[in-house]
């Protein structure tokens, strides 16, 4: 086994704890009512909330232990007010748990994983020669063992000295690379679907020597690894194409010559692509090949593009078995930093067979390690007295359910008879499906395997908060989040709301803290662009007379070419009133609107000075800030309340 497979084998029985690095420092910060607050926790939360800015300097800690304290007083006194024991909530709180565990499994212990796998395997470009035995995934055992001794047979040839190539051109059922002594060349991440396992040994393999035999959906492989290189990317080109038919080699050449000498004194790439490459897809549009990648084209084609060290720099000429050609590099798209190319690669892994691979391995491990203890017994028995009926959809699940356990994992958790027969009740499709490939007995035991598959991932999300420490400290955060938000909404919110006395008393201690700015009292006139030409007379009219006079005399033979409202605006809260308008009287310019296809202006009615808002005008302000002071006083009550003891030794061991 290549040290590939160990490492995917090790990282998958691992627990989700050693997939994300943790601090599991359990030293006591503080406590609240001698409730503790871990280390962990507080550098989980503080390194979360704060990002790039977690610079854990002492001003910082500081300032979030304050906050955090006050956080914790909030919590402790919603667990007082028997917050948690409402149903509501606790349904509440269940519903983000599923949510979160029904993908945290999947996605960030294998597709994570898998995701972060294939970006580095993006980092390098490998060149192989493989020698392929056809087999089907699903093929007969017989057919699979012959299968392997043929590949076995040539992997021990080459091991006593016959060539990889000789053997490949003998022995390779793969029609692209056999003729070529089984070379591919370089290849990059992501393989084809079904032969991740080829990727995995061409990343992991020693250099010029042939592997075990590699098994994929199409096979069994040896191969040979040549070389690995820093990963090329993908090229931006242009070329110019002068083949040698029907001028020959050496006119070809001359030909070719004679344009590279043009370049060289100052000729335009793009005209002479025009109006020279015998390329006619691509001369028309100056040449334009477009982006590839490694092994799109011929070797020394690649080779003499990816050599172009700048934007706009061109080739010397260079042979392929087209002509003669000329590439200009127009620019270079190099693997993307990790959060760049992640979106891409996660649809990738997806669809492939890997993802799937790797989940069963996590369904393998879930059985090992929690000793998945099964009654065969009784399986059988169940699936040996189960009716014709059972694959149409006439048959049901028992009314009563079984109580005897079928199976057991750690923990006490089981599974019995009656849940297994619920699951194939509800699996009418897939028993009426299965039931046209194979009998009633194969289809229960086909549905058996889903169903245990479906149990041992439930019973790994019951295990979550115990067993890993990210998925625990996303609950405590869910948990303590809603409790803070509804403690704080009875203590200050509806109060603040609802408290009218109270907030009365509050505005008026604070008289003179909510104020109006200068208002205008304006008129806006609307006219449709339908009457452009008779704005500038509405308006320089309106100037003298009211809105009501205005739309009198424009207004006419039930055509409607002006409408007015009434608006009030703060003075600056306004750029159509510049200060020049801020006066009685005063008529704006006219302002066109593309979009509603109408022109306005405004005629300022009244001044009214600045002065003090009334409760009613300042509510939403004022309630806030009353917000703001009960919270504090609450916070205040807390402090009093309940005892919070610090660590000060184990605070400035955080400091950085």
């Amino acid at each position: 086994m290549t040290k590939q497979w160990t490492l995917l084998l090790t990282l998958l029985s691992l627990t989700i704890a050693g997939l994300f690095a943790q601090n599991n420092d359990q030293r006591v910060l503080f406590t609240v009512e001698d409730v503790p607050v871990t280390v962990e926790e507080f550098d989980y939360i503080y390194s979360k909330t704060n990002g790039e800015n977690a610079d854990f300097s002492e001003a910082s800690l500081q300032e979030y232990l304050d906050l955090y304290v006050k956080f914790k007083l909030k919590v402790q006194r919603a667990k007082e007010m028997r917050l948690d024991t409402i149903v509501v909530l606790q349904e509440e709180l269940a519903g983000y748990r599923r949510q979160l565990a029904d993908s945290y499994l999947i996605d960030r212990a294998i597709g994570d994983k898998l995701i972060m796998e294939a970006y580095e395997h993006l980092q390098e470009d490998v060149d192989i020669s493989h020698i392929l035995v056809n087999v089907k995934i699903d093929a007969a055992p017989s057919d699979t063992l012959a299968a392997y001794q043929q590949i076995m047979a040539a992997y021990n040839r080459i091991k006593d000295g016959a060539s990889f190539e000789d053997v490949a051109k003998e022995v390779s059922a793969d029609r692209y690379s056999k003729d070529k002594g089984g070379r591919i060349g370089f290849t990059t991440a992501l393989y084809p679907a079904g032969l991740h396992n080829l990727e995995y040994a061409a990343y992991d393999a020693p250099l010029k020597t042939v592997t075990m035999p590699i098994r994929t959906n199409a096979g069994y492989h040896l191969l040979y690894v040549h070389e690995r290189r820093p990963a090329r990317g993908e090229m931006e080109v242009a070329h110019i194409l002068v083949r040698e038919e029907p001028l020959g080699e050496a006119a070809a050449k001359a030909k070719i010559d004679s344009i590279y000498q043009a370049l060289q004194g100052g000729a335009n790439f793009d005209q002479l692509a025009r109006t020279a490459s015998e390329d006619k897809r691509t001369a028309t549009n100056n040449g334009y090949l477009g982006f590839f990648g490694i092994s799109r084209y011929e070797k020394a084609f690649e080779n003499a593009a990816f050599a172009i060290s700048e934007d706009d720099g061109y080739s010397k000429p260079v042979k392929t078995s087209l002509g003669w050609h000329l590439i200009k590099r127009i620019s270079r798209k190099e693997i993307q930093p990790f959060p760049a190319e992640k979106p891409r690669l996660e649809g990738d892994v997806r669809k492939d067979p890997r993802f799937e691979e790797a989940k069963k391995a996590l369904l393998r491990n879930i059985r090992s390690q929690n000793n998945f203890t099964e009654n065969t017994v009784l399986l059988d028995g169940y699936i040996g007295s189960l009716p014709d009926t059972f694959t149409t959809f006439r048959w049901k699940a028992p009314a009563m359910a079984s109580p005897k356990v079928l199976f057991s994992l750690d923990g006490g958790y089981q599974a019995t008879l009656g849940d297994f027969e619920n699951y194939l009740g509800k699996a009418t499709r897939e028993r009426v499906t299965y039931g046209r490939e194979g009998n009633k007995a194969s289809v229960a035991y086909r549905l058996y395997a889903q169903f245990v598959d479906d149990q041992l991932l439930k019973y790994e999300e019951s295990q979550l908060e115990k067993r890993y420490p990210e998925f625990r400290s996303l609950m405590r955060e869910y948990e303590e989040g809603i409790l803070l938000f509804e403690a704080t909404k009875m203590e200050v919110w509806d109060k603040a709301a609802q408290d009218s006395t109270g907030l009365e008393k509050f505005f008026t201690g604070v008289q003179g803290k909510y104020r109006w700015a200068p208002r205008a009292k304006t008129t806006v006139y609307r006219i449709g662009t339908n009457n452009k030409d008779l704005a500038p007379e509405i308006r320089t009219y309106a100037m003298n007379h009211t809105a009501e006079e205005v739309k009198a005399q424009f207004n006419t033979d039930g055509s409607v070419k002006v409408v007015t409202e009434e608006a009030t605006y703060e003075k600056f809260r306004n750029t159509d009133l510049s200060d020049a308008d801020w006066k009685a009287g005063a008529v704006t310019n006219l302002i066109e609107n593309d979009r509603s296809r109408s022109l306005k202006f405004f005629k300022v009615e009244e001044i009214i000075p600045e002065g003090n808002k009334t409760l009613s005008e300042a509510r939403g302000y004022v309630i806030a800030d009353y917000q703001d002071q009960l919270e504090k006083e609450w916070v205040e009550e807390l402090r009093k309340s309940y005892e919070v003891k610090i660590n000060q030794k184990v605070f400035k061991s955080l400091i950085r």
